[in-house]
């Protein structure tokens, strides 16, 4: 692999984040507040293809977004560090002067609210990952003699606030997320994905293994189902794509206010979810910081659905200020960061057992809303899916397309929730390396409708 920038170690990280705030503390004059928020990462990327490495590469990046605050008016500028102290003092001396002029053309802004209570925070965790070669080197012998395609991104990401009135938070996480598909021909396929915070050499074993064992059953002849309603078994990675999907807006304070989540009628009590049913933001185990930009600190866990029913919502500063509610740490999107499903009984090894005869979708994708209020998907199943009888898997299936309310599968239609779940940290590497996670179980629904 080529070598990349140095970034370096991960206490001058920190050391240089700092020296940055002290030097924004510096350039603020009376009535004056700054926010500031760092971002960096040093990630290595490896892209595979028929079993070989096709592109390895590094990114060393630094980003800081300067808010200067003045009453109620306020404006941001994000600047691209360089790491080099003295030409980033340079260069936010010139921020600082730029956005106190832009201030005086600003309107005021009614909703503007953030942290006046200073609620410092350190927080690192996961541990040295094994070089990139190693890993790679792990994955091609594990592949030996398969079309393997895939993506790995590593390493150490960093996430930093400071504001003038002497608030600091500090957020460091090493991390990595592995997703690999195993090609038998056309759309036949089977896709996984491993990612956490420590490399586990026997764990990624398994899922190998797991999936050359699936692949295998792709070379079968395919089936082509009618169109209608099948028992189900949902794997925690089809779970993630409609997870995603109740991320858009149903867990949002505004948008349950404005009446445009879809999540709303179960707000409202007009659905309900089976008991067994449970969300939250887990931020204490996921890899998202405990803060946000506006300097507020996150709860652990903000209980979002218990026991099936709506518990409570992430509600943003802003939001918080429009509708007199109060603030939860939540993202301005007010999204989940760290998304927790809560676990069933079903032991996973008994899956197909209680799927009995019905459809394993190992992946699902394109999904939509097909009617929002009702919180129906639409989507379409992709790579390994099989039909199962009497707790065997017979043939793969050809791709299909659902037309189903989560009310529904995740209500009365549902039969067990897997007892264990799965980590999977988000793909999203667009800008920077995301930080989003979910922990989710899968699933057996006792009816879920393909129309196609």
């Amino acid at each position: 692999m080529a070598p990349r920038e140095p970034m370096p170690a991960c206490g001058a990280v920190e050391a240089y984040f700092h020296d940055l705030a002290a030097t924004l503390d510096d350039l603020i004059v009376a009535g004056e507040t700054y926010l500031a928020r760092f971002s960096a990462e040093a990630s290595d990327f490896v892209r595979l293809n028929r079993g070989r490495v096709r592109q390895p590469g590094s990114v060393v990046q630094r980003f800081l977004d300067v808010e200067l605050v003045r009453g109620t008016r306020h404006a941001t500028q994000r600047l691209s560090l360089s790491g080099r102290p003295e030409a980033d003092r340079a260069l936010l001396t010139a921020s600082i002067a730029a956005l106190r002029t832009a201030l005086a053309d600003l309107q005021e802004d009614p909703h503007l609210l953030y942290s006046t209570e200073v609620r410092s925070s350190h927080e690192v965790r996961g541990g040295p990952l094994p070089p990139a070669e190693t890993v790679i080197e792990t994955v091609l012998a594990a592949a030996d003699g398969v079309d393997l395609v895939g993506i790995y991104a590593g390493g150490p990401v960093y996430r930093g606030f400071a504001n003038s009135l002497g608030q600091r938070n500090w957020h460091e996480v090493t991390s990595f997320s592995l997703q690999w598909s195993l090609y038998h021909r056309a759309d036949k396929a089977v896709k996984t994905g491993f990612s956490g915070f420590e490399w586990n050499e026997a764990e990624f074993a398994a899922k190998m293994a797991g999936a050359r064992e699936r692949l295998a059953l792709l070379a079968q002849p395919s089936r082509t189902l009618t169109p209608g309603n099948y028992r189900a078994y949902l794997t925690p990675s089809a779970m993630e794509e409609i997870g995603a999907m109740l991320c858009w807006g149903g867990f949002s304070g505004r948008a349950q206010k404005t009446k445009q989540s879809c999540l709303f009628r179960l707000r409202d009590g007009a659905a309900v979810l089976d008991p067994s049913i449970g969300f939250s933001e887990d931020t204490a185990h996921g890899m998202a910081p405990s803060f946000q930009d506006e300097g507020f600190t996150r709860p652990a866990s903000v209980p979002l659905v218990v026991e099936g029913k709506m518990a409570s919502s992430l509600v943003s500063p802003r939001t918080a200020r429009e509708f007199e509610l109060s603030a939860n740490g939540a993202n301005g999107a007010e999204s989940p960061e760290s998304l927790d499903m809560a676990a069933g009984k079903l032991p996973t090894a008994n899956v197909l057992a209680a799927l009995d005869t019905g459809i394993y979708v190992g992946n699902l994708w394109y999904l939509n809303f097909s009617d929002r209020p009702a919180c129906r998907l639409t989507g379409m199943t992709r790579f390994a899916c099989f039909w199962v009888e009497k707790g065997k898997i017979i043939a793969p299936v050809d791709v299909m397309r659902f037309d189903d309310s989560v009310f529904r599968l995740f209500g009365e239609q549902l039969v067990a929730l897997t007892a264990e779940r799965e980590l999977l940290a988000s793909s999203d590497t667009y800008r920077a390396r995301s930080v989003s996670s979910m922990c989710l179980p899968g699933a057996v629904v006792r009816d879920m409708a393909f129309t196609l």
